[in-house]
């Protein structure tokens, strides 16, 4: 199952349940082991999944970390719980005593509902005091659902999570500046904006000015801007309802042929091929296939506006049609056979970033 489908169930649960939630043990096994679990770990195996680990630190012996997660015998983060009613950020320390022995790059604070995830960015070892990536269960979002994928054992890979946690860690401190600048703008801010087409002064009186027309103006464009795109998206809308009134009456004309279309074995392979190919940037349900009298179309989301390739096999000469320039700019290229579907990676993946 989709891992964003699995986390909206523990949404729902959490939901429920949280008010019933009385103990920090009830909120691991009731929010915590399912998110382990969700991750694809295996909650039931000591070995994959080691609860109470012990993390002596110096002279303090018989120090617990909640669970170590273990990944092909290796340890590859820790996860400090606290009861959900507590703040995801309140204990840290405790965290940071137990990675600094621990030998895992990544640790885990979580309440069961915000999940905080923290690595050595600035000093080997030694976590940082912010954590880098953050996921909210109670308000799931695309790009933290993507960005979780990485701590999943099926997909798990080191590398790319530090690849990409020091642009995620700053991204983030930045935004949370721009949004503080926004709600109440600094002298620093004010004087870089008003300095360009100012220049006079800035007394006291005229930076409390400044500072309201600031907010304003900021406000205003962020406004301005989000109006525009629900204007866009409304247009877009309405051309896309304008366009399946025309795929409808198409499909009403097209329907009497359907007993006339016969997909074969090839074409079935070759769309395993591309379905194998795409599943490295998407999951396979947004995969599908449309057969036609002419053409063997595979779609991104069952959708006949977003072709990800065509097989055009119904002739001696075998074809694939790339849409990588865009989907009104097919390209066919002649095939010797089915393996060579494969060179098309780069295409394919250039066409999903199309849409």
């Amino acid at each position: 199952m989709d891992l964003k489908i699995k986390l909206e169930q523990l949404q729902q649960k959490v939901s429920g349940l949280k008010d019933q939630i009385c103990t920090e043990e009830a909120t691991k096994n009731a929010f915590v082991m399912p998110f382990i679990q969700i991750l694809g770990y295996d909650i039931f195996n000591p070995t994959e999944v080691v609860p109470e680990h012990v993390c002596d630190i110096g002279t303090k012996k018989g120090e617990k970390v909640d669970y170590v997660i273990r990944n092909n015998n290796e340890p590859i983060f820790i996860i400090e719980c606290k009861h959900w009613k507590e703040s995801a950020d309140a204990h840290n320390s405790q965290l940071h005593r137990y990675y600094h022995v621990s030998k895992t790059r990544f640790g885990v604070l979580t309440n069961g509902i915000i999940y905080n995830f923290y690595t050595d960015l600035e000093k080997p070892n030694i976590m940082d005091e912010k954590p880098f990536f953050t996921i909210n269960i109670e308000d799931l979002k695309d790009s933290s659902i993507k960005i979780l994928e990485n701590f999943t054992k099926k997909d798990y890979n080191l590398e790319s999570i530090l690849d990409s946690a020091e642009a995620l860690k700053y991204i983030k401190a930045i935004r949370k500046e721009f949004e503080k600048e926004i709600e109440t703008p600094s002298d620093e801010i004010v004087k870089l904006l008003v300095s360009r087409f100012f220049e006079k002064p800035i007394t006291a009186n005229r930076m409390i000015s400044f500072k309201e027309y600031t907010k304003k103006a900021l406000t205003t464009s962020i406004n301005e801007s989000i109006s525009f795109r629900l204007k866009s998206a409304l247009n877009i809308n309405e051309q896309i309802e304008k366009n399946d009134e025309e795929v409808k009456t198409a499909q009403s004309v097209d329907h009497n042929n359907d007993s006339k279309i016969v997909t074969t074995e090839e074409e079935l392979e070759g769309f395993q091929i591309v379905k194998a190919i795409m599943r490295e940037k998407i999951p396979s349900t947004r995969i599908v296939y449309r057969d036609t009298l002419s053409y063997f179309g595979i779609l991104l989301d069952d959708n006949n506006r977003k072709p990800l390739c065509r097989l055009h096999f119904n002739t001696v000469n075998k074809y694939i049609e790339t849409f990588h320039n865009g989907k009104d700019s097919g390209e066919k290229v002649l095939l010797n056979n089915l393996d060579e579907i494969y060179n098309f990676r780069e295409e394919l993946h250039k066409t999903l970033e199309n849409y």
